[in-house]
């Protein structure tokens, strides 16, 4: 029986640090699957809306090698997700938290015998750290003049 590993993310702006984590994902098990958060559910838990539309990410993941699955979720829960895809291992991030929603799901894993594997990030990058790299740029070049007069 093929073993089922699930991980979830937004994955906004496909860097280096999304393709660490998910050629490890895969080494735990025979399909990787991933969910991707929809625009309005990680607009729940961010300040901001991803700036790749959730098609374009889907599509992205979709290319990868590595990836076997890709399964949009458009609710902050992941009972549903490892439900349907019947999963044996589900990774999160090193800050996973204790909100209800990972509570349920950390429950629900446990309950069913299977493993919950916990990842660090890569320091190398984020999308956050694109983000503000870029927002820098942008301000650094369009700093209002100055009106000498």
């Amino acid at each position: 029986m093929k073993k089922i590993v699930y991980t979830v993310g937004t994955f906004d702006l496909l860097h280096v640090g999304h393709f660490a984590l998910l050629k490890y994902c895969k080494t735990l098990g025979d399909i990787l699957a991933v969910g991707v958060a929809s625009d309005e559910v990680v607009n729940m838990y961010k300040p901001n809306i991803p700036i790749v539309p959730l098609e374009q990410r889907i599509e992205m993941l979709k290319a990868l090698s590595c990836v076997d699955i890709v399964r949009p979720y458009y609710n902050l829960e992941y009972v549903s997700g490892c439900k349907e895809l019947n999963v044996d291992i589900f990774v999160v991030g090193e800050d996973w938290g204790k909100k209800p929603y990972n509570l349920d799901v950390d429950n629900f894993i446990l309950s069913m015998g299977k493993k919950i594997q916990k990842v660090k990030y890569n320091p190398r990058t984020s999308s956050t750290k694109i983000k503000d790299i870029v927002l820098g740029q942008f301000l650094s070049k369009n700093k209002p003049m100055i009106n000498a007069f």
